[in-house]
């Protein structure tokens, strides 16, 4: 059929790319790019995480897809109230004595990723379940060259309180005997690692189907060992976890219709923030000047203050989003941004590691795909090869917040895989991994290239700056002498050396609705990779 794929890791993107060269939609490309994914970015995504899929089919069908995490069913509300230390000042989640809600086998939620993969190929692929697991297969059996990317994860220091990735993979024995060699280092850059544990798991999925992670061998496996670990995720959990299948959130934005996720993801904070930046001339601003950085910030403070105390699952909580993105509303915003009075948002938590496909065919199909482990637990069962989410260090530890700890309730996240229409046609997609920063990833990506007429490339390539609080943090091409002016007008200004720093890395795809012409960017900051057939 023939289309595109966008995504951080080169394997990943030519089992996807193959795929469409054989004649496959791009829903069949991207459940195949995403289990590769799973292989070769093991501690960014994983069978045993989480996620959501944003897809339009070519005759206008729309779905989102979502397979978040939930809570286990031994979880309380107040089990970790009295163990909170202090809140991360990044959003990137809560500290805890001991960090049993970061790593470790309590911090592990039921996982989604396998059915929601499975709901997005049983409802639009044309391929088989086993053949968009083979190529994975393959890659696990026969092994994958390391990428400088993957060795920074391992080995850079943690910011903060955030426990170090070289810690995590070192949780457990399985874990460690798998990313690290017997002289104490990891796997380096252009080193062949093989996961044969993980090559057997796959093939016995693609042989007895999604269901077997759930309810059959590879359930009962999982559940064994996370009973014997005092996990709050039992077998009953596991057995009894279902996708959700939900309308897109759909809103304008200067003449385009955009279709997001709604709660509990970071759809509806990405639409506030547009929505309040619609009632200003943005490219008149110049961009990544003071005034345009002042303007944008504030908005993105005004939608998380919203997004972190109103949001939360929509099976527990009730979540007003059309008050949210009523006129009225985004009015208040918009002057409380442009009063220039302190903005307070109560900050809560995100994922760090993730990942994210797009993929356009030449039907004009549309696959969207964000999927995740949270920032990795660390947690290997002996003869599985793959690592379980955290998603528990992003449930609030103190009770009554719309993101407060439930037995099978979600957690808030900040995934907002996105698709643009023009007068009903599809004109571009576009998501990231990197936590609550994809929302503000995602916006600037789409901001640049919707008001300021960039190319794919040059939108997720511009200089990126973040503000979910008081602090504003800038990549170093932001020049000095704007940081400074921004610190003059009240903004706490993070002294970033990064040129391209620890912010969203989007992946995006233009479309041209004549001619079907697909331009591709796919962020420089990690990787990233673009292909078309």
């Amino acid at each position: 059929m023939g289309g595109m794929v966008v995504a951080p890791q080169a394997p990943a993107v030519e089992a996807g790319i193959e795929v469409l060269r054989r004649g496959g939609n791009a829903f069949d490309a991207a459940v195949t790019t995403a289990f590769a994914q799973t292989v070769v970015d093991p501690q960014m995504c994983g069978i045993a995480g989480f996620g959501v899929a944003n897809l339009r089919t070519a005759d206008g069908r729309h779905l989102i897809i979502d397979f978040n995490a939930t809570a286990g069913s031994r979880v309380r509300p107040d089990m970790w109230r009295e163990l909170l230390v202090e809140q991360d000042w990044t959003g990137y989640g809560y500290h805890l004595e001991g960090k049993i809600n970061d790593v470790g086998y309590q911090s592990i939620m039921t996982p989604g990723t396998v059915a929601g993969l499975a709901e997005v190929l049983q409802r639009f692929g044309t391929i088989s379940w086993a053949e968009a697991i083979q190529p994975a297969i393959g890659l696990a059996e026969q092994g994958f060259l390391v990428s400088p990317e993957l060795w920074r994860l391992w080995n850079l220091p943690a910011a903060g309180e955030r426990v170090p990735m070289r810690e995590r993979i070192a949780h457990t024995p399985a874990s460690r005997q798998l990313y690290i060699k017997p002289n104490g280092e990891t796997w380096r850059p252009g080193e062949r690692l093989r996961n044969p544990d993980y090559a057997r798991v796959l093939r016995r999925l693609a042989e007895a189907g999604p269901e077997d992670f759930y309810t059959g061998e590879l359930a009962k496996r999982m559940a064994e060992d996370l009973e014997a670990n005092g996990a709050f995720v039992t077998a009953e959990d596991l057995a009894s976890y279902r996708v959700r299948v939900l309308e897109p959130l759909w809103f304008s934005y200067r003449g385009y219709e955009l279709a997001t996720n709604p709660p509990a993801g970071g759809g509806i904070c990405l639409a506030e923030i547009l929505k309040i930046l619609e009632r200003e001339d943005l490219a008149s601003l110049g961009l990544n000047s003071v005034e345009y950085i002042d303007f944008v910030a504030r908005a993105m403070q005004a939608a998380f203050a919203d997004w972190y105390g109103k949001v939360g699952d929509p099976a527990f909580v009730d979540v007003p989003v059309d008050r949210l993105l009523s006129d009225d509303h985004i009015r208040v915003l918009y002057d409380l941004v442009r009063s220039g009075a302190p903005i307070v948002v109560p900050c809560r938590v995100a994922e760090q590691g993730t990942t994210h496909v797009t993929v356009i065919d030449r039907a004009g199909n549309v696959a969207s795909i964000t999927h995740s482990l949270g920032s990795s637990s660390g947690v290997v069962t002996p003869g599985l090869g793959f690592t379980y989410n955290n998603c528990m260090n992003a449930a609030d530890p103190i009770p009554g917040s719309p993101n407060s700890i439930a037995p099978g309730k979600a957690r808030i996240t900040g995934m907002c895989p996105t698709i643009g229409l023009k007068r009903g046609e599809v004109v571009f997609a576009l998501g990231a991994p990197g936590g609550t920063r994809i929302i503000t990833g995602v916006l600037q990506a789409l901001i640049n290239l919707v008001d300021h007429g960039l190319t794919p490339v040059e939108a997720v390539s511009a200089p990126r700056f973040d503000s979910q609080s008081e602090y504003l943090d800038c990549e170093a091409r932001i020049p000095s002498w704007v940081r400074a002016a921004l610190a003059e007008r009240g903004f706490k200004v993070v002294e970033n050396p990064s040129l391209y720093g620890n912010f969203a890395r989007v992946q995006l795809i233009a479309r041209d609705p004549l001619t079907g012409q697909l331009r591709g960017g796919a962020d420089p900051r990690s990787g990233g990779v673009v292909l078309e057939v």
